[in-house]
């Protein structure tokens, strides 16, 4: 089956093993909505890198998230909602991690067919975290945890979100951080964060499922979970998983001989990979949903800008 721009998607249908090329399909999905200017995806050649300066038993660690504080007035937030750019938030906070969050993820583009956003742990390992903590894994949860905005201006993320994210960790006094993206852009985001974190020489691991967006920004460490998007934490009501992939986050964050090292969760989303073909693929979706979804793109884009403005935000989003 060959697109309207001539990408045969039946032919580079991904095999079990192989990941969803992400930037590719993104590109190929705005084409065919008849948006002609390609995104282009932040790619640097050289990447930073700090070993963890103490043991990890001894260390101080937080994480950093693309999900958003849950907005009562900012309509529907909840599991298998529609995206929703009214919930958005463009500018970064901060949690208290001896508390608990309603973290949710409708303002960005996670897979809504294959996962439904039931489990927050699924992108939020606060829970996971305390556990380490308690087991003597880490030497310490830090105070705060932070948001990332999911923000498609790369110059914002490097001038503004991520040097703030670097001083509050600084403040903080942490060693290491876990950073967790959802949709194709929160994986940019935190990309950039990472980099600035360890030109701080703070350490941290990204726990993601984008592999080409990350590896093509290029990060100190990548934790590499082969699920649909949204669950860069871990599969959803299965505690298990969820715990054996924040294992194989810290170890990473301890093994890592240099830049650049990716490591594959062996845990598998599905016996069947046939998910990996429905991201973004219109030929699998009738004619009716691909014309409501070119409506709806400039509709969202006038949400989030007015989220922008409301927020202090001279800048229109793109």
């Amino acid at each position: 089956m060959t697109s309207a721009s001539g990408f045969d998607l039946e032919a580079h249908a991904e095999p079990f093993d192989s990941p969803v090329q992400y930037m590719q399909r993104t590109r190929e999905y705005y084409l065919r909505l008849g948006f002609d200017n390609p995104y282009r995806w932040s790619h640097y050649r050289d990447v930073p890198f700090a070993p963890l300066k103490k043991p990890l038993s001894k260390s101080h660690v937080t994480f950093a998230l693309t999900a958003a504080p849950f907005q009562p007035d900012k309509g529907d937030q909840g599991p298998g909602a529609a995206y929703n750019s009214a919930a958005k938030f463009y500018k970064v906070y901060a949690g208290d991690t001896s508390g608990d969050h309603d973290l949710r993820i409708s303002h960005i583009g996670y897979d809504r067919k294959h996962t439904s956003a039931v489990d927050q742990r699924c992108w939020n390992p606060l829970e996971q975290l305390r556990l380490a903590a308690k087991d003597g894994r880490i030497g310490e949860l830090g105070p705060r945890f932070y948001g990332v905005p999911t923000n498609r201006s790369q110059a914002t993320t490097i001038a503004t979100d991520a040097p703030e994210i670097v001083q509050r960790c600084l403040d903080d006094r942490i060693d290491a951080v876990l950073l967790v993206p959802n949709c194709p852009v929160c994986h940019q985001s935190v990309s950039i964060t990472a980099r600035h974190l360890e030109a701080a020489g703070i350490a941290t691991v990204v726990m993601g499922c984008a592999k080409d967006i990350v590896e093509h920004a290029g990060v100190p460490r990548f934790l590499f979970n082969d699920f649909p998007l949204g669950n860069g934490a871990g599969k959803p009501n299965d505690v298990a998983s969820q715990r054996d992939t924040l294992t194989a986050a810290l170890r990473l964050l301890e093994a890592a001989p240099g830049p650049r090292t990716t490591v594959q969760n062996p845990i598998r989303w599905s016996e069947s990979a046939d998910w990996k073909n429905d991201h973004l693929n219109l030929d699998r979706m009738s004619a009716e949903e691909v014309a409501r979804r070119r409506a709806d793109v400039d509709r969202q884009k006038e949400i989030a800008r007015q989220v922008r403005v409301e927020a202090g935000l001279a800048k229109k989003a793109g």
